[in-house]
């Protein structure tokens, strides 16, 4: 889980998350990437950046239902049923990581298996 201050744009996006961190994990585990349709997702800079990497993208499913991440992601869920609820930005942050730690990873195997 990584977190950011403030407006993500393609730039930010590529040089505090992707160089820095998603392109060293894709190329030393041999993983695809995917992510949804949003602008900074799908800006030429981002794009350009992927193909120059040699970043392979898994295509978004036609159905969000169909995408692993999105179950994953129902964190939300689980955040609103926590008592009591995070009070500040810093507890909320504890909270994402300890429901990100929090999923099995038979879970994570499943939704993968299902595509």
């Amino acid at each position: 889980v990584h977190f950011i201050d403030g407006i993500l744009n393609a730039q930010r996006y590529r040089d505090e998350i992707l160089r820095p961190i998603v392109v060293p994990f894709i190329h030393d585990h041999h993983l695809m990437l995917q992510h949804d349709n949003t602008r900074p997702h799908i800006s030429r800079i981002w794009t350009r950046f992927l193909e120059a990497e040699n970043i392979p993208v898994l295509a978004w499913p036609a159905s969000p239902d169909m995408s692993p991440i999105e179950h994953v992601l129902a964190l939300d869920r689980r955040l609103r049923q926590r008592v009591p609820l995070p009070a500040n930005i810093q507890q909320l942050h504890t909270a994402i990581e300890e429901e990100w730690t929090n999923i099995p990873q038979a879970t994570i195997n499943n939704l993968i298996n299902s595509m």
